[in-house]
């Protein structure tokens, strides 16, 4: 069994992106999107998102809609669908999301957009196969 408070892990966590567990079907994920940041416009074509906001205030854009996120908030992205995540406020944007199937290597550590975009784009961001 894994357990976690997860409120409170990701807001203790400083790091862009952390992958806390990985299963056979889904993947759970902290993020921290420091103030004036966003995740990166994506689509990820075979992985459903859903998305849940901790802390800060951001805008989801999602399939050309855009909508103001706070704390509580839930926004699911189905796959193959365009969106991006932006932090407008004065706070770092803290949430956690579950990727089913998993998007990222397992017990992946990007502690900037930078280091994330970087490790994609050598390939070492790879989920897990089999």
């Amino acid at each position: 069994m894994e357990h976690f408070t997860i409120a409170t892990v990701a807001e203790k966590s400083p790091d862009f992106r952390r992958v806390l567990w990985t299963g056979e079907h889904s993947q759970l994920v902290i993020m921290t999107i420091p103030e004036g940041g966003e995740i990166g416009e994506e689509v990820h074509e075979d992985v459903d998102q859903i998305l849940t906001f901790v802390s800060g205030v951001g805008e989801a854009r999602v399939a050309g809609s855009k909508r103001k996120v706070v704390s509580g908030d839930l926004v699911v992205v189905p796959a193959g669908t365009k969106h991006n995540f932006v932090n407008t406020g004065p706070n770092p944007l803290v949430l956690y999301t579950v990727y089913g199937p998993a998007e990222h290597a397992d017990k992946a550590v990007h502690r900037t957009k930078e280091e994330a975009d970087a490790a994609e784009a050598k390939g070492k961001d790879e989920p897990p196969t089999e």
